[in-house]
């Protein structure tokens, strides 16, 4: 049974039209490391960059402080908040390692230090160069003695299907649509040639499939991200979603 509060988020891929969303619950016990895997899941991106969260820890406390003491002024408030702004979590990459930048450890650090009030906001950023972020919104936290603990994580709902790995971010993805709705031209074939697909419809969420993944997928990444081991053959079947195939 779920024995620690349970975080409801509200999570948005940014800067990009129709909204491609999802609302999940997860324990607030689990690690910031595997929110972003589960996150990463969640909108198709297939753990072949860096990633990173940034929490608003300033404005949360800000935030969190005007809905215990109305009135206070706001300048008051700010003397029991966070000196900074945002904290920053990546895990160390040796090989690009900035020795003038000291980071903090999303593996280490529990969820619920980070975030654990209703409105609290954080960032997930993945792969540096095309520049995906997927915005969270803490929208309730609550108990559920009742709920099975293997029902965790769990997808409510969302929109819209996710990323196109190596696109060039939101801007890229959007032309990628507009080339698959004209059908023609040479940059509407280079596409489908490099997709392997005539048609791309990005408006698609299976709520079910979401749910599988979200349960499997999390664990391939941090073998991954944690350990630097690669994906075995079972596992990347399970990433293509080669078990539809057998349906």
């Amino acid at each position: 049974m779920a024995t620690h509060p349970i975080y409801q988020f509200k999570a948005v891929l940014s800067d990009y039209k129709p909204l491609i969303w999802r609302r999940f619950q997860v324990s607030n016990d689990i690690s910031l490391a595997r929110l972003a895997y589960i996150v990463l899941t969640m909108f198709e991106m297939e753990a072949g960059h860096l990633f990173a969260i940034e929490v608003y820890e300033r404005e949360n406390m800000l935030r969190a402080l005007k809905a215990e003491l109305p009135g206070r002024r706001e300048e008051d408030l700010l003397a029991y908040c966070p000196v900074n702004e945002i904290t920053r979590y990546e895990i160390s990459d040796e090989e690009n390692e900035d020795p003038d930048h000291e980071l903090s450890d999303p593996v280490g650090e529990k969820l619920k230090y980070a975030v654990n009030h209703a409105g609290d906001e954080l960032c997930i950023e993945y792969d540096f160069g095309d520049g995906w972020r997927v915005d969270l919104k803490l929208e309730d936290v609550f108990e559920d003695k009742e709920l099975p603990w293997r029902e965790l994580p769990r997808v409510l709902a969302g929109e819209g299907f996710g990323i196109i790995e190596d696109c060039g971010g939101p801007d890229g993805l959007k032309q990628l649509v507009r080339s698959f709705a004209k059908k023609k031209g040479a940059e509407y074939e280079e596409n489908r040639e490099w997709l392997g697909v005539d048609d791309l419809n990005l408006e698609t969420f299976d709520l079910e499939d979401m749910n599988f993944r979200v349960k499997k997928i999390p664990r391939i990444y941090a073998d991954m991200y944690e350990w630097g081991l690669p994906p075995t053959k079972a596992s990347e079947n399970l990433l293509a979603r080669k078990y539809k195939e057998k349906r």
